[in-house]
C-alpha cells in the first residue's frame, strides 16, 4: 500500500515540476508508516532543510495526493529521517587493482558527482531554490521596476539599493525574484555567503538562541553573510526581541556593505507592530511594489509554465484561464495543475471545453468572490466618502476619483460588462465607465500613491 501511494505521488508530481526538482527534493523523501485505523501517515526527509522546503512548497500538495489515493482526509506527520550508520569497507587486496583501474576510468564521472555534491551543499547552506532564476521569471508592467532593481542589485550587491524592499500581495513573484538574485550571485561566485530565510524561521532562530543562551553563535551565523534574504518580514510585527536582534544584524551588514533584501505583503510603514527605527531603515534603500499581473502578463506566465511542463496550451485557452484567474501567480499555477491532472485522468488533449470543465468550481468560486456593491462600499470607506456618492451626479474631485477607482475595480474583479457597471453606478453610460477604466489604468503607472491604494483595495476585497 505504501509503495503504491509513493508511486502515485511521484507519478503525479513528475507532471507538475521539473525532473531536477524531483531528484533534488522529492526522491529523497520516504514514507515511514501508514496507520489505517487513525487515518494517519508518516513521511520523512533526510534533513531539516529539505523538510522545511518540502513543507513550504509541497506540503499541501502531498495532503491532496494522500486524500486522493486513500479516499479520505489524511493527517500527514512529517519528520527528519533517523540517520543509519553505513561504515565504508576497504576493498579486498585481490580487488585493489581492479578497483584502482575502475576509479581511474570513472574519474570524470566521479568529478561531476563531486561537483554536484558541492553544489548541493552550497544550496543547502544558502537555502536557495535553484529553480527560481531570472531566466524563468516572466516580466510585465506589474513587476518591471522590481525586476530592474533586482538585476541591478545582483550586479552590484551592497552598493545599489541597500536594502532592497519588495512588497505586494501573496503569489506575485517576490520570493521568485529574491531567489533569482541569490542564484545569480552564486553563479558568479560559489563562495558567496548567502542565506534565504522566511521571517517565521528567523523568529524561531531567535527563540532558540534565547533558550540556549547562544546569541554569540546566532550573531556569527548572520553577521558573516554577504547576502541576507528575508521573506515576509511582516511576521516580525509585535515581536520586540526578534526586531531588536534583526536591527543589530541589519546595522552590522549595512556597515560592512553587505546586501540585504526584504519582502513584505505591505508597504513598510503599514506593517503592524513594527519598530519605527526598523521602518526608517527599510525606507533608507529602495522600496518597490509588485502589483497583481495584468491580463497579458498572466497569459505570458501561463504559456511559459505550460512550456516548462511540456503541455500544448493554445493562446485562446491561456486567455480564457488568465481572464478568470486574476488574483496572483499561485492561482494561475493551481489552475494549470488542475488542468494537467484533469487532462491526464481523462486522457484528453487540453481544449477549451476540457478547461471549462476542469476549472468549473474555481471559476464559480471566483465569480462569487467580489460584488460591485462590496467594491463601492470598500472604496467609499477607504476614501471616506458616502456610498451614495458613487451613484450621485456630483463632480467634485474628492468624489470623482474614488468613483472612477470603483468602476476600474468593478471591471477588474467582476464579470460585469461596461453597460452593467454603468447601470450600477447610477445609470451612467458605458462610455463613462470605459473612460474611468482607461484613466485609472494610465494614472496607476504614474502615481505610486494611487498604485498603493489600488493594491490595498484589491487585497481587502479579496480578503
Amino acid at each position: 500500500m505504501i509503495d503504491q501511494f509513493w508511486d502515485h505521488c511521484v507519478e503525479a508530481l513528475r507532471k507538475e515540476i521539473p525532473a531536477q526538482q524531483i531528484k533534488l527534493w522529492i526522491e529523497p523523501l520516504t514514507v515511514v508508516e501508514f496507520d489505517e485505523n487513525t487515518a494517519s501517515l508518516s513521511m520523512a526527509a533526510p534533513n531539516r532543510f529539505k523538510l522545511d522546503w518540502v513543507l513550504n512548497n509541497y506540503g499541501g500538495r502531498f495532503n491532496e495526493l494522500a486524500t486522493e489515493f486513500f479516499g479520505c482526509e489524511m493527517a500527514i506527520q512529517w519528520q527528519v529521517a533517523a540517520k543509519q550508520a553505513s561504515p565504508l569497507q576497504a576493498p579486498a587486496p585481490s580487488q585493489a587493482k581492479t578497483t584502482n583501474e575502475a576509479s581511474t576510468q570513472n574519474a570524470p564521472k566521479m568529478a561531476a558527482v563531486k561537483r554536484d555534491e558541492i553544489a548541493a551543499t552550497v544550496y543547502e547552506r544558502s537555502r536557495l531554490n535553484r529553480d527560481l532564476c531570472f531566466s524563468n521569471f516572466v516580466s510585465g508592467r506589474a513587476n518591471q521596476l522590481a525586476r530592474a532593481a533586482a538585476e541591478q542589485v545582483a550586479s552590484n550587491p551592497g552598493v545599489s539599493y541597500n536594502p532592497l524592499f519588495l512588497y505586494g500581495g501573496v503569489g506575485l513573484g517576490k520570493t521568485h525574484l529574491i531567489h533569482s538574485i541569490g542564484n545569480r550571485l552564486l553563479e558568479q561566485n560559489p563562495n558567496t555567503q548567502i542565506r534565504y530565510i522566511h521571517a517565521e524561521q528567523y523568529v524561531s532562530d531567535v527563540v532558540k538562541a534565547y533558550q540556549k543562551k547562544a546569541f554569540e553563535e546566532f550573531k556569527r551565523s548572520y553577521y558573516s553573510l554577504d547576502l541576507l534574504l528575508i521573506d515576509d518580514i511582516q511576521f516580525f510585527g509585535g515581536k520586540s526581541r526578534t526586531q531588536e536582534e534583526f536591527f543589530y544584524a541589519f546595522e552590522q551588514l549595512i556597515a560592512a556593505k553587505k546586501q540585504i533584501i526584504i519582502t513584505s505583503d505591505t508597504y513598510p510603514k503599514d506593517i503592524q507592530g513594527m519598530d519605527d527605527r526598523l521602518i526608517s531603515r527599510f525606507n533608507s534603500g529602495l522600496t518597490v511594489a509588485i502589483e497583481p499581473p495584468e491580463l497579458e502578463m498572466r497569459v505570458a506566465i501561463l504559456l511559459k509554465k505550460a512550456e516548462q511542463q511540456k503541455i500544448v496550451f493554445s493562446e485562446d485557452v491561456a486567455f480564457f484561464v488568465a481572464k478568470h484567474m486574476r488574483s496572483n501567480i499561485r492561482e494561475l499555477e493551481g489552475a494549470l495543475r488542475r488542468i494537467m491532472a484533469f487532462a491526464s485522468f481523462h486522457n484528453k488533449p487540453v481544449t477549451m471545453d476540457l478547461v471549462r470543465e476542469a476549472l468549473r468550481d474555481m471559476i464559480s468560486a471566483h465569480h462569487g468572490q467580489v460584488s460591485v456593491e462590496s467594491i463601492q462600499k470598500t472604496v467609499a470607506d477607504y476614501y471616506k466618502i458616502k456610498v451614495a456618492d458613487m451613484f450621485s451626479k456630483r463632480r467634485q474631485a474628492q468624489i470623482v476619483l474614488p468613483r472612477q477607482v470603483a468602476m476600474y475595480l468593478a471591471k477588474e474583479l467582476t464579470e460585469k460588462s461596461y453597460v452593467e457597471i454603468g447601470e450600477l453606478f447610477g445609470g451612467r453610460d458605458h462610455t463613462t465607465v470605459l473612460h474611468a477604466v482607461n484613466k485609472i489604468s494610465e494614472l496607476r503607472n504614474q502615481s505610486s500613491e494611487l498604485n498603493h491604494a489600488l493594491h490595498v483595495l484589491d487585497q481587502t476585497l479579496k480578503g
